[in-house]
């Protein structure tokens, strides 16, 4: 076996270890085919009041200048999925935000990985990323063969579905290659035409400022009253293009005790979350990426969604 492929190994096995779905690979550089969509995107607005994602286009297509020197990337997946749901009557939490934020739990791991690959591999330059670094996320997933972008924009695998985080590890090794996967979307429009505020505006095309992930998430302001009535109970993030995917059939619960969330959270209806306390907030969300939208803004979530 040569030096690429036992380092290659070595990493897909350590990845398993510490706990990810699935870990791929591909060669850094400039991704040509992302430019112009991206930049589209950008040019219709379809960025909202996301102006972060305007900021670093270069950086975003080219993990070269994000790490000098890199030649790989290595895209892993963790799994999300939840054990059990949130009782049918109540205010829906995407699942993803169920237990501990994701960030300070995948970045934890990533530090193990490249840890351990300077312990057996040596001294090697390389950054973490999860979610937080201009890169496309999917974009480079999809490139190290993981699954293929769905028409609802998300990353899907025939085993396993779309409910996990992608992180990634750019580093300056050379190793073995994974190849690109094939769309197995064919036919199927069931998330464009499950899309409560229709944000997927054409197959593999979401409006983010029509999502309601963007609006119970990112929008600073009031949510447009045009939208009343359309949130079909969503109070942070939505799941709908998700759920209604017919590879989640596969989806299986995580095992990643972090990710299991208060049973408060589980078994708190509509009644519970329109009389939350700051108190009760704190307690339910400590730690959780819930936090990021403060209690004044799921507040705001619920009246919204109350005055139908």
């Amino acid at each position: 076996m040569n030096t690429k492929a036992k380092h290659t190994e070595l990493i897909k096995a350590e990845a398993k270890r510490l706990g990810f779905l699935s870990c791929g690979i591909s060669e850094a550089g400039f991704l040509e085919e992302e430019a112009p969509r991206l930049e589209k995107w950008l040019n219709k607005n379809m960025n909202g009041q996301m102006q972060y994602m305007e900021n670093h286009f270069d950086k975003r297509l080219d993990p070269t200048k994000l790490v000098e020197g890199s030649k790989s990337v290595i895209s892993l997946l963790l799994n999300y999925y939840p054990q059990k749901l949130q009782v049918a009557e109540s205010y829906k939490i995407s699942k993803y935000a169920y237990g501990q934020d994701y960030h300070h739990v995948i970045k934890h791991k990533l530090k193990s990985l490249l840890n351990f690959i300077e312990e057996e591999i040596g001294e090697v330059a390389g950054r973490a990323f999860v979610d937080s670094a201009p890169v496309l996320d999917k974009a480079w997933a999809a490139k190290s063969g993981l699954g293929w972008i769905g028409k609802h924009s998300n990353l899907l695998t025939q085993q396993v579905g779309s409910f996990y985080f992608i992180a990634e590890l750019i580093v300056d090794l050379d190793l073995e290659y994974d190849s690109v996967t094939t769309d197995h979307c064919g036919t199927c429009t069931k998330c464009i035409d499950a899309c409560p505020t229709q944000a997927i505006t054409e197959p593999y095309v979401v409006d983010g400022s029509k999502c309601i992930s963007y609006f119970t998430i990112e929008l600073k302001e009031n949510i447009p009253n045009e939208f009343k009535g359309q949130f079909d109970d969503w109070m942070f993030g939505c799941d709908v293009c998700q759920d209604v995917c017919p590879w989640n059939r596969f989806s299986k619960p995580h095992n990643e005790p972090l990710f299991n969330p208060k049973p408060e959270l589980i078994s708190m209806t509509k009644k519970d979350w329109e009389e939350i306390t700051q108190e009760v907030f704190s307690t339910v969300f400590q730690k959780s990426a819930v936090k990021r939208t403060k209690f004044a803004g799921l507040q705001r979530n619920i009246q919204f969604l109350e005055k139908k």
